[in-house]
């Protein structure tokens, strides 16, 4: 007996040929071909404020349908059901705990957009339940989940990327190969920057969990902890249970781009500098800090990050410049900038569609174009812009880069293995898990 699935795959694997523009817009071509009825079944885990951006992505792609949501919250949920019928024309069926999405064998991939600590650890859970995964940035919470979840692609053999969606984004690609043609000569460094102004989170206070909560399945892999009224939706992020601080948070964009554009995989030295220096508040991270990886042939990229007192005035409020020996590149989600040594502008390149930079859900044409890659790549094998495989190494740059500021030493890491020359250091390579949620392949 033919299944649904087995049909999925034998028409992707004859639909080749097909134009893959046809495959972005609703509407067109591929979606009558398969029929109603043969479309890529997803779920949306975690739909607060980044998970508007990918389910208006979602419903671009002709051939996908958002069938479930999730999310721990009631109101959140609440919220979202409305949402949906407002924005995209229909709301789809809620669950409150992603273990029973997983088990549904109608789900064919799912999206991520939960608190950090659970990235891998639940798209580790779906790929053994046989989905295909978007996992937003960063792909994990620590050094051994991220190899794991590495492995875990290669063993279930399933389509997994990475929301660092300017992989997808045409001006960044004209540049990145304009830069191996040698357009500013020989690329030697890589600056990556955001800056913003946030605010004080404040000393939390323990309260009684909000009823419409499921605080133990919030925290899920995470240690236990009391609840407090300064973490949920968002300030988690400044907590080191949970977040992973402002180099994971926005920097893994940027700092993926640079390794993009000049060709680097795992850096040999990492030094971190910097420390918390505007409020007294819960904040466990540094708000302000630059990271160092260096590498072989004097390459280097160099993360700026400032969380809580703004850049100002000459640089944007995130963005990556490309140095060489004759001139630079300035990249956004936007636009590449070609400039001379003379510093004199040459050339500018935007986007056809605008995409949100400072803001938390970070909407755009971007996503649109990058999720569209990653139902491609399920679809009709097209080669994906961000693979697990790859865009693993970026994640594992800004973990570098927190460990060094937490060591307060540069570390040297095997470019090889990834595995950090230091046993100080190794010893943040795991987290420590609530008993029995810890991911295992």
């Amino acid at each position: 007996m033919t299944t649904r699935r087995d049909f999925l795959k034998k028409t992707a694997k004859g639909s080749a040929g097909l134009a893959v523009g046809s495959l972005l817009m609703p509407n067109l071509g591929f979606g009558n071909i398969l029929g109603a009825n043969e479309r890529l079944n997803v779920a949306v885990i975690g739909v607060r404020s980044r998970a508007k951006s990918l389910m208006q992505a979602i419903a671009k792609y002709s051939d996908a349908k958002i069938i479930y949501t999730c999310d721990v919250d009631d109101k959140i949920i609440e919220k979202n059901n409305e949402w949906m019928v407002k924005t995209i024309g229909y709301k789809a069926k809620v669950e409150k705990d992603f273990r029973k999405i997983l088990d549904n064998k109608d789900v064919d991939a799912v999206f991520i957009a939960t608190p950090e600590h659970w990235h891998a650890p639940m798209a580790i859970s779906a790929l053994q339940a046989g989905k295909h995964v978007y996992v937003e940035k960063p792909c994990s919470h620590n050094l051994f989940e991220n190899e794991l979840l590495v492995k875990a692609q290669k063993k279930y053999n399933k389509v997994v990327q990475m929301g660092n969606q300017q992989r997808s984004a045409e001006t960044s690609k004209l540049a990145v190969q304009e830069i191996k043609d040698g357009i500013i000569g020989e690329a030697y460094k890589g600056e990556a920057y955001y800056s913003n102004n946030r605010g004080s989170i404040g000393i939390g206070k323990k309260v009684a969990v909000p009823s419409t909560l499921d605080w133990n399945l919030w925290q899920g892999p995470a240690p236990r902890e009391d609840y407090r009224d300064n973490v949920h939706p968002y300030n988690w992020h400044w907590f080191k249970t949970w977040g992973t601080g402002e180099v994971h948070n926005n920097g893994t964009h940027e700092i993926d781009v640079c390794r993009w554009a000049l060709g680097l995989d795992i850096p040999k030295k990492v030094s971190s500098f910097g420390g918390k220096y505007t409020y007294q508040d819960d904040w466990e991270f540094t708000d302000n800090q630059e990271v160092i990886y260096e590498y072989d042939d004097d390459k280097i990229i160099k993360w700026t990050g400032h969380s809580r007192g703004k850049v100002m005035p000459s640089q944007p409020g995130r963005g990556a410049t490309i140095y060489g020996s004759k001139g630079s590149i300035m990249l956004s989600r936007n636009s590449y900038h070609l400039y001379g040594l003379d510093g004199k502008l040459i050339k500018k390149v935007n986007e056809k569609e605008r995409s949100a930079t400072l803001n938390t859900a970070g909407a755009g044409g971007l996503d649109v174009r990058h999720i569209a890659n990653f139902f491609n790549a399920i679809r009709i094998g097209e080669k994906q812009n961000s693979p697990i495989a790859d865009a693993s190494i970026s994640t594992m740059m800004c973990h570098f880069g927190n460990i060094a500021q937490e060591v307060g030493k540069t570390i040297k890491i095997d470019t090889k293995t990834g595995r950090i020359k230091d046993k100080k250091a190794m010893k943040h390579w795991k987290r420590d898990y609530e008993k029995g949620w810890e991911p295992k392949l």
